[in-house]
């Protein structure tokens, strides 16, 4: 079993297969572990004809001497950009959705791309990421092809960080990931919180002829009814988020409440934020993490990385 904590500073993993994908989230983690002061492990997982000649070999009773050419060409892409953090190139055997998670046990991050080689190019999340969302031992961010290089280091240029809030649902891992975020940026904090909005009277009326439909206005309870949920809402989200504003007094903290689903609220805020944080929690029947509705639609489709992070009691696979 790996283990990439050290004695001073759990490291920052990558995961890369030298596409143009990986490499792009491999100046990502680099950035965002030279910002923490962290090491930086880049983990690339060998083909399987790779993997399959070493054995070949080893079974002749001879040392496999195969190079990672991959590997090999990441190391010379970091040196020649420079860093000042330690650097550890591992070569991993296994699939990647095995070796990637194994590698990230007590690690700060784990870092990948959206998409890897192979594919389809019209899909924006691939299902390696897709796969290690919902598995990786620690954080996991997804940086995608368009993302500029924002990454947890100071100064607002890096963009705000967005928190999508479910009061009940998102481990309070991930509001303290976000908030510390934040802070460590010397950016604001848009925590985005939704509400479900009963439909209105007229929906549940049957459908008269098209000739006598008239554009329905909402009765005067509704807008009541509406304008309690939003205070529930607002009190609740407030509650929820107090005692790590009172944690991290320098965040700035925008609280922002919307009716329906805060995905959109999201995806649509990521265009000039530099992170997006979800959280996975767990299924209330068998215990297994997922990923809830907002959590999978950001990470289809938001423009800067998506933070996604597991509950600390996430089992661990064997």
């Amino acid at each position: 079993m790996s283990d990439t904590s050290t004695a001073y500073e759990p490291a920052v993993v990558v995961g890369v297969d030298g596409s143009e994908h990986s490499l792009r989230a491999l100046e990502w983690a680099l950035s965002a572990a030279e910002g923490m002061g962290a090491p930086l492990v880049v983990a690339h997982v060998r083909s399987e004809a790779l993997q399959l000649g070493a054995a070949r070999i080893a079974s002749l009773g001879k040392e496999p001497e195969l190079p990672d050419t991959v590997a090999r060409a990441v190391r010379t892409v970091v040196e020649e950009r420079g860093h000042r953090v330690p650097v550890r190139y591992d070569s991993l055997d296994g699939s990647v959705t095995d070796a990637l998670p194994e590698a990230a046990r007590g690690a700060r991050l784990l870092v990948t791309g959206s998409r890897g080689h192979g594919g389809f190019a019209s899909l924006l999340l691939g299902s390696t990421s897709r796969t290690l969302a919902m598995t990786a031992p620690c954080p996991l961010v997804v940086v995608p092809h368009e993302a500029r290089a924002a990454a947890l280091v100071d100064g607002a240029e890096a963009g705000r960080v967005l928190l999508g809030l479910h009061v009940e649902e998102t481990p309070d891992e991930a509001v303290g990931f976000a908030f510390e975020a934040a802070r460590h940026r010397g950016v604001p904090l848009e925590a985005v919180s939704a509400f479900r909005m009963p439909p209105p009277q007229a929906a549940l009326l049957p459908v008269p002829s098209p000739a006598l439909q008239v554009p329905p206005l909402p009765a005067a309870d509704e807008v009541e009814e509406a304008d309690g949920l939003l205070k529930e809402a607002r009190r609740q989200q407030e509650e929820r988020l107090r005692p790590f504003a009172v944690r991290w007094p320098g965040v700035e903290l925008v609280p922002v409440v919307v009716p329906g689903d805060a995905a959109g609220r999201l995806v649509e805020g990521s265009r000039d934020a530099g992170l997006v944080v979800v959280g996975r929690h767990h299924r209330h029947r068998f215990g297994a993490l997922h990923l809830g509705s907002v959590a999978h639609a950001v990470l289809h489709h938001a423009h800067c990385p998506v933070a996604v992070v597991p509950p600390a009691a996430a089992p661990h696979r064997a």
